[in-house]
């Protein structure tokens, strides 16, 4: 598997990589890289075959879009990319900040059509281009109607300004729900999902990963590495020192439990049988999971993109598959339970009956 073979994303003509260009480190922050690195990245990409970019309206204040505006521009490689950006995340402030009735202009986020609508004119200004790929609704508002969100990015895509759209940390029901009214009013729908998805985090294969299946959208995983645990770059009984899991990070210490040692552990032993890095293994498993189509990779340096995108040569024994597979079992839960073969059996008169989908 190469960066140039080229997969459909979800039920849709949008062929891209089966690594995506993730760039939430290009520009300014605690995890930033300047723009000579960025570009060094973005060209490292591109030259290994990649044609996937990510980026969103709040990555580093805007600056990610305006980085990855001026390095398409630049290149000419605007038709080549297919270039996804974002929408939902609040990036106002008051000055009155502390006064949280006066924090911020609540149309400034969120999921309905006056923001859908301003926050994509910013992005085309700061991408410099007319159109988006794939326009990413960041983070369902738990507010915003469905068909709302529906009816705007349909009109956005037959205006011309979006290629496609698509859903990023929602419940399952809410995407399941937004193709369902695309295609009984045959509008345009959502094409893919973009959801946390890893060796130590698997719970979307109870509801979203079937909800994927049946609305024909490809699914996208986000930090297939854990924040970095998978690169088994932490030790067990020692201090968390750099990286993204040491400090102030959005997983808290929620990827250092038993179970995730363990997972680790198992992961480390396949990486050696493998001659690869744990990170390496990692991604492999995940690229391989039943219905992913492209997995966003970042870095912040060279080396560590070339490093993952390494990942896609690599190919897990039936055995190490099995072994992952096993370890990093979630618990099932009432939905999983539901489609279980013990249930199937009890239906079928002692029958292991199969699917269409399985």
């Amino acid at each position: 598997m190469s960066l140039t073979q080229f997969r459909a994303l979800g039920r849709s003509g949008l062929v891209v990589s089966p690594l995506c260009l993730g760039t939430m480190t290009f520009g300014p922050g605690d995890w930033g890289v300047d723009e000579a690195g960025s570009r060094q990245i973005f060209d490292a990409y591109r030259d290994a075959g990649g044609n996937f970019v990510d980026t969103a309206d709040i990555y580093s204040g805007g600056v990610s879009e305006e980085l990855v505006g001026k390095f398409l521009a630049d290149t000419g490689s605007r038709d080549e990319i297919v270039l996804a950006t974002k929408f939902g995340f609040n990036g106002s402030r008051s000055p009155l900040a502390a006064d949280q009735d006066r924090a911020g202009n609540p149309h400034a986020g969120g999921a309905g059509s006056k923001n859908i609508r301003r926050a994509l004119d910013a992005s085309l200004r700061r991408l410099r281009t007319d159109y988006i790929d794939l326009y990413w609704m960041h983070i369902w508002d738990g507010v915003t109607p469905i068909d709302e969100i529906v009816q705007t990015l349909g009109d956005l895509v037959r205006a011309g300004k979006i290629r496609h759209y698509a859903l990023s940390d929602m419940p399952a029901w809410v995407a399941m729900k937004a193709a369902t009214i695309a295609a009984e009013r045959r509008v345009p729908g959502p094409i893919a999902m973009q959801v946390e998805y890893s060796l130590v985090a698997r719970d979307i294969e109870a509801e979203h990963v079937p909800a994927a299946r049946e609305g024909g959208m490809g699914i996208m995983p986000w930090s297939p590495l854990a924040g970095g645990f998978l690169t088994g770059k932490y030790q067990r009984d020692t201090p968390r020192d750099g990286g993204r899991l040491s400090g102030a990070n959005p997983f808290g210490d929620s990827k250092f439990t038993d179970r995730n040692w363990e997972i680790l552990a198992v992961l480390r032993t396949v990486a050696h049988e493998q001659g690869c890095t744990p990170a390496q293994a990692a991604l492999a498993w995940v690229m391989g999971r039943r219905g992913v189509t492209s997995t966003l990779i970042g870095a912040r340096t060279v080396s560590q993109l070339q490093g993952n995108l390494a990942a896609a040569d690599i190919r897990l024994t039936d055995d190490q598959q099995d072994h992952l597979d096993r370890i990093s079992a979630p618990t099932p839960g009432f939905s999983a339970s539901l489609t279980g073969p013990m249930i199937r059996r009890m239906v079928f008169g002692g029958h292991d009956v199969t699917g269409w989908a399985d």
